[in-house]
C-alpha cells in the first residue's frame, strides 16, 4: 500500500476548530461556546430507560438526557413512567441551571451512532454535534455538546481507556477529543477529502482507523496524530469497521458488500463477498474462541447489510496459516435492511437494529431471539452495549436514544418476545457450518476428519459411540465422550427452537401470532388489540409505511384468521403444541 501523507490539524486548548463551527471546551477553557439564538426550539430528544422482569422487557422511566439525576425510587413525583411511544414524553424538562449552555441541549436530527466508555455514553447526529452523558446519573456533561464538524457526524467511538473520543463527519475529517474535559486534541483530515463514514480505535489505543465514502481507509498513529498507513477497498464506500481483541487485524465493510481483513501494517489478508446489497455494520466479539495447537484463536464476528440479514462468521488468525474468514450462520428476524449490530461485553448476546424499526437481541450461541424491542418510531440506526455491563443503547432517526438494562439471568429461549421462526436448525447445517460448530466447541483438530467424511448437520446429530470409533477412527475415549456430550447439548437446543411460524401470520407490531387479525386502511393486517393501542396513543400514521392513515376503521380479516386456525390444527396433528 502506498503511504500517502495525510494532514493533521491540532487545536490548542479551548480553541474552536473547523470552519464555521465552534468546539465546545471544558470548564477550564477560555473560548466561549457559540450559541445560535432566535430559532424555534425543536422537540426534545429523550432517553427512555427500560428494565427486564422475568426475561421480558417492560417500560421503565423516561428521562430527558440533558437533565437529571436519574431517579432512585421506582416512580418519584417529578418523573413519569412510560416511554416515548406516543411521540411526546410526559416528562417536563427542568429549568435551565445557572451556568449551563443556553439553547437546545438535545439532538435536533437523526441519531447516527451510540458509543460507551466505562463511565460515559456518547451520541452523534446529523445536527453536526456529539453529546456526552455520564453513566452515573445520566446527565449531560458540562462540556457537551461537542461542536467542531461542519457537516453531519456519522460515527463516534471511545478509546478503550475512555480518555479519548473520536468523531467523523461528511466534512472529511476525524476529530479527536479529550473525553475528560471536551478539549479538541486534533483534526485528522482524510487525504482525499472524502466524507468519513466510520472510525474505530485499536484495543491498545495506539491507532485509529478512519474509512471514507471513496473507499479510502487510513490508519492514524495516536501518539503523533499522523497518518501511519493508508489503503483502499476495491469498490464502494467504506461504511463499517471493527478491530480484533488482540489488535493484530481489523475488518472493514463496504457498500458493495465486501468484508476485508487487514493486518496492522495495512496489508489485505482476506476479502469476502458477504452481503449482496452492501454491508452496513460489523462487530467482533471481545471473547475469542479457543483454537488448536498452531492457531492464535478463532474470533467471532457479525455483519449486517441491506439484504435484511445478519451473518455470523469465524475469523481464523494463525501465525503460519495467515487469516481465513469462515461463514457460520445467518440470523433472520428483520423484514428490512439491518443498519447496526453489536456484541455484548461477554459475547453472549448480539443486538441488531433495522429499517423495520425493531431492535432484536439474539443469543449468540444458539441464534435464538431473546427480545424484540419496538419502542423506536423510525429507522433504528445505532446500537451498542456498555463495556462491563448489560446496558444497551439504541439510536434512531426519531432523534431518540433508548437505554435498556438487561437481566443477565434471563432465560435464553423460553420468554422470547420476537419471532425466532427463521432460525436455521442444526439438522439443516452444511459441512462448513458443522466445521464452524466444531471450532466453537474446541474441536478444531477434527475439522479435517469431519470434512473428509462429509459430515453435515443431519449426520452430526446421528453420530454414535460406535460410528465415532469404527468409521471416524477416533481412538481417545475421553474425546469421544466429549463429542457425544456436545452433540447431546446441540440436540436439546435444536428441539427447543420454536415452531416455524409463517411471517404472514405474525402481527407487524408485536411480531406475535395473531389471534384476531384486522385490516387497517393501509392494507396491512394487524392484531386487533395491537393496532387499537397504536391508534389510541394518538398515532395517525401506518406502522408499516409511516404514511397518514386516511381512516381509522378496522375490518376483521376472517380469511386470515381461518388460515391461522388451519395451520394450528396441522401443527397439533403433527404432535407439536403451540400456545394460542
Amino acid at each position: 500500500m502506498g503511504q500517502k501523507r495525510g494532514r493533521s490539524r491540532r487545536s490548542p486548548r479551548g480553541r474552536p476548530g473547523g470552519a464555521g463551527e465552534s468546539a465546545c471546551a471544558g470548564p477550564a477553557a477560555s473560548a466561549p461556546v457559540r450559541v445560535v439564538r432566535g430559532r424555534r426550539r425543536p422537540p426534545a430528544t429523550y432517553c427512555v430507560f427500560y428494565f427486564t422482569e422475568a426475561g421480558e422487557p417492560k417500560p421503565g422511566l423516561a428521562v430527558p438526557l440533558s437533565y437529571g439525576p436519574f431517579p432512585s425510587s421506582p416512580r418519584p413525583p417529578s418523573w413519569t413512567a412510560g416511554g416515548r411511544a406516543a411521540g411526546r414524553s410526559a416528562v417536563r424538562p427542568r429549568e435551565r441551571r445557572p451556568g449551563s449552555v443556553a439553547g437546545d441541549r438535545n439532538h435536533r436530527d437523526d441519531v447516527n451512532c451510540c458509543a460507551f466508555s466505562s463511565s460515559c455514553l456518547a451520541t452523534c447526529s446529523l445536527d453536526k454535534s456529539i453529546r456526552v452523558y455520564s453513566l452515573n446519573d445520566f446527565t449531560e456533561l458540562p462540556y457537551s455538546p461537542l461542536k467542531g464538524h461542519a457537516y453531519a457526524v456519522h460515527c463516534c467511538c471511545f478509546s478503550p481507556s475512555g480518555h479519548t473520543l473520536a468523531s467523523c463527519s461528511t466534512d472529511g475529517t476525524t476529530i479527536v477529543w479529550d473525553a475528560r474535559d471536551g478539549r479538541m486534541l486534533a483534526v485528522l483530515e482524510q487525504p482525499t477529502g472524502s466524507p468519513v463514514r466510520v472510525c474505530r480505535f485499536s484495543p491498545e489505543s495506539s491507532y485509529l482507523v478512519s474509512g471514507a465514502a471513496d473507499g479510502s481507509v487510513v490508519l492514524w498513529n495516536m501518539h503523533s496524530m499522523k497518518m501511519y498507513r493508508s489503503g483502499n477497498v476495491k469498490d464502494g464506500s467504506l461504511v463499517a469497521c471493527a478491530f480484533s481483541p488482540c489488535g493484530n487485524f481489523f475488518v472493514t465493510g463496504s457498500s458493495c458488500g465486501d468484508l476485508t481483513i487487514w493486518d496492522d501494517k495495512m496489508r489485505c489478508l482476506c476479502n469476502e463477498k458477504a452481503h449482496d446489497l452492501g454491508v452496513t455494520c460489523c462487530d467482533i466479539s471481545s471473547h475469542p474462541v479457543s483454537g488448536g495447537d498452531h492457531v492464535s484463536g478463532y474470533f467471532q464476528m457479525a455483519s449486517c447489510g441491506q439484504d435484511n440479514k445478519i451473518k455470523v462468521w469465524f475469523i481464523l488468525f494463525a501465525d503460519s496459516l495467515g487469516c481465513e474468514l469462515r461463514y457460520k450462520c445467518t440470523l433472520s428476524g428483520h423484514s428490512a435492511p439491518v443498519l447496526a449490530c453489536a456484541f455484548s461485553y461477554d459475547g453472549q448476546m448480539l443486538v441488531s437494529g433495522s429499517v423495520d424499526k425493531y431492535v432484536i437481541i439474539y443469543e449468540t450461541n444458539t441464534g435464538n431471539i431473546l427480545h424484540t424491542l419496538s419502542q423506536h418510531t423510525r429507522y433504528v440506526t445505532a446500537c451498542a452495549f456498555a463495556p462491563r455491563s448489560l446496558l444497551l443503547a439504541t439510536g434512531s432517526m426519531d432523534k431518540a436514544v433508548h437505554l435498556w438494562q438487561l437481566d443477565s439471568k434471563q432465560p435464553c429461549a423460553g420468554n422470547a418476545i420476537g419471532n425466532n421462526s427463521k432460525i436455521r436448525t442444526a439438522e439443516n447445517w452444511s459441512e462448513d457450518e458443522v466445521s464452524a460448530w466444531l471450532c466453537a466447541q474446541g474441536f478444531t483438530e477434527l475439522v479435517g476428519l469431519f470434512k473428509a467424511n462429509n459430515i453435515d448437520g443431519k449426520e452430526l446429530l446421528n453420530l454414535t459411540r460406535e460410528s465415532l470409533t469404527n468409521e471416524l477412527k477416533i481412538e481417545s475415549l475421553g474425546l469421544r465422550s466429549k463429542i457425544l456430550q456436545k452433540i447431546k447439548e446441540l440436540k436439546i437446543k435444536t428441539v427447543s427452537v420454536s415452531i416455524a411460524v409463517p411471517d404472514e401470520f405474525l402481527c407487524p407490531i408485536t411480531r406475535e401470532l395473531m389471534k384476531d387479525p384486522v385490516i387497517a386502511a393501509d392494507g396491512y393486517s394487524y392484531e386487533k388489540e395491537a393496532i387499537e393501542n397504536w391508534i389510541s396513543n394518538k398515532r395517525r400514521s401506518s406502522p408499516m409505511t409511516n404514511l397518514p392513515l386516511p381512516r381509522l376503521v378496522l375490518t376483521p380479516n376472517r380469511t386470515l384468521k381461518m388460515a391461522i386456525g388451519r395451520w394450528l390444527e396441522t401443527q397439533q396433528n403433527c404432535g407439536e403444541t403451540t400456545s394460542f
